[in-house]
């Protein structure tokens, strides 16, 4: 089979209007999903992880809670302000940065002597990943357009899909294979050859150059670069998602956390009275809250932070359950994930093909089979525990929530971010992910939570039946607000034709 030539400087410039040739950009999709595969990869992984960690590490609750949730903490607090400077600086350069500082975390965690060694490196991680998931979805922006772009998005769920079917399974088996001290570390260790790959493919394939020139030379350059990135608003929000996220991370250890909550809701003020008084000197703010006007963008973010509160909580509860409720082993429990994982990379291409057509009706189809599966997973627990169905059941149960995550997460992805400015795609896009950490910081604090205090008093299957219905009440909202985004859309479509 003849080669396909190797992409020329000439064929990978980005024209006028910012496309690139066909072949080029669908090598750019081919970078972005290997590094989305990893980032999730290890998140799924650790998941399976966690008893494995405590074990070896004699970690406490508090210090495996900070193993999920202090990546998730600096994920989101780096996000918008890496998102803006990618659409200012360039966003190839700021992805492989981003890779290369997740890569090299990985193997500070992989070799992490204790608990605190290694919720260092998970931090450090978050911010390797914060920097590069904002410059993925500018990126599709940036070079896919209408039903395409759909496609893209599509494909980028199918990797998310695969991710997390892959994942739990590769962590059981490197589990089983390393043992107790060596498996958990190998599950931070199998990110180093897929980070490396990335960074070599963004090097070879990526338009040039991958960091773009600003203003004049020197001490103007610097000083211009500065006021487009906007230090003032990026510190006070990356204050004000700290202050948010740090309660519901570590309120459990320090309950006066709680008395950041008043301090974030001011800092949000001072924000958004920042952006926009920078706006009305002239700056270039680093959001331009102007897109919060869009319903379909506004009402979208909702829907995806609703959505992570609630679902991302799912896969940490089976894993703890099947192990500890059910006393299966990790590999076992990775397998449990696996038809919903391979039905949720189906389901995404399926809706990426098909988002223009059907809208957000594809959304809020997703959420109805995610209430159905919530439903039968509890009736699997409860059935499970009086002996009446096996607990392997769970597998077509969660098939349903397979199903739900493709058919929300990338289709509200490209409805969300469809009538946004191409040159806040990076800071919109980060915007969307922030909402994400959030709602899945907040989740998984809440819901292990009354999960945990229903197991002072009740038996795994009740616990794990509550926090099915914490997720359920969650879900209900998110379809409230896509039933809303459906009828402002059709009413805005009446509208222009009657124009």
């Amino acid at each position: 089979m003849t080669r396909p030539p190797a992409p020329s400087p000439s064929t990978t410039a980005p024209t006028s209007d910012g496309t690139v040739p066909d072949a080029v950009r669908w090598r750019i999709l081919a970078v972005l999903l290997t590094a989305i595969f990893m980032t999730l990869i290890g998140v799924s992984i650790v998941n399976v992880a966690l008893p494995s960690i405590q074990l070896a590490l004699d970690a406490s609750r508090s210090d495996i809670q900070w193993v999920l949730s202090g990546y998730a903490l600096t994920f989101g607090v780096v996000l918008v302000a890496a998102g803006r400077a990618g659409d200012i600086m360039g966003r190839g350069g700021l992805f492989l940065a981003g890779a290369g500082v997740f890569t090299a975390s990985s193997v500070a965690a992989g070799l992490a002597p204790d608990a605190d060694w290694l919720n260092a490196a998970r931090l450090v991680q978050g911010i390797g990943s914060g920097l590069l998931n904002p410059q993925g979805i500018g990126m599709i922006q940036q070079y896919f357009r209408g039903a395409e772009r759909g496609r893209a998005f599509g494909y980028f769920g199918t990797a998310v899909g695969f991710s997390v079917a892959i994942g739990p399974v590769l962590g059981g088996f490197l589990i089983e294979l390393g043992g107790l001290d060596l498996g958990w570390r190998l599950t931070f260790l199998v990110n180093v050859p897929i980070g490396i790959a990335t960074i070599i493919l963004g090097l070879l394939w990526f338009p040039k150059p991958l960091i773009r020139s600003i203003g004049a030379r020197g001490a103007g350059r610097a000083g211009q670069l500065l006021r487009a990135l906007d230090p003032v608003g990026s510190v006070l929000l990356g204050l004000a998602v700290l202050a948010v996220l740090l309660p519901f991370v570590e309120a459990r250890e320090t309950p006066l956390t709680w008395l950041l909550l008043p301090a974030c809701a001011l800092l949000f003020y001072l924000w958004v009275r920042w952006e926009r008084r920078y706006a009305r000197r002239g700056g270039s703010p680093m959001v331009d809250l102007e897109i919060f006007s869009t319903a379909s963008f506004t009402n979208g973010i909702i829907i995806m932070a609703l959505y992570f509160l609630g679902m991302t909580s799912i896969w940490v509860l089976v894993a703890l359950y099947v192990q500890e409720g059910a006393g299966k082993t990790a590999l076992e429990a990775g397998l449990f994930g696996i038809p919903a994982a391979l039905l949720s990379a189906y389901a995404a291409d399926w809706a990426g093909r098909r988002v223009h057509r059907y809208g957000r009706k594809l959304v809020i189809g997703g959420l109805v089979l995610a209430l159905v599966g919530l439903a039968a997973s509890v009736a699997v627990v409860l059935l499970y525990e009086q002996g009446r169905l096996s607990i392997w059941w769970l597998l077509l149960s969660l098939s349903f929530i397979g199903l739900a995550q493709g058919s929300v997460i990338s289709p509200n992805q490209a409805l969300t971010l469809e009538d946004v400015p191409l040159n806040y795609a990076g800071s919109s896009g980060a915007i969307m992910q922030t909402g994400q950490r959030i709602g899945t910081s907040v989740g998984i604090a809440m819901i292990t939570a009354a999960v945990f205090a229903t197991l002072t008093t009740a038996s795994w299957s009740v616990a794990v039946s509550v926090g099915f219905g914490v997720i359920s009440l969650v879900v209900m909202v998110a379809l409230g607000v896509a039933v809303k985004d459906l009828g402002d859309r059709g009413r805005r479509n009446r509208g222009r034709l009657v124009d």
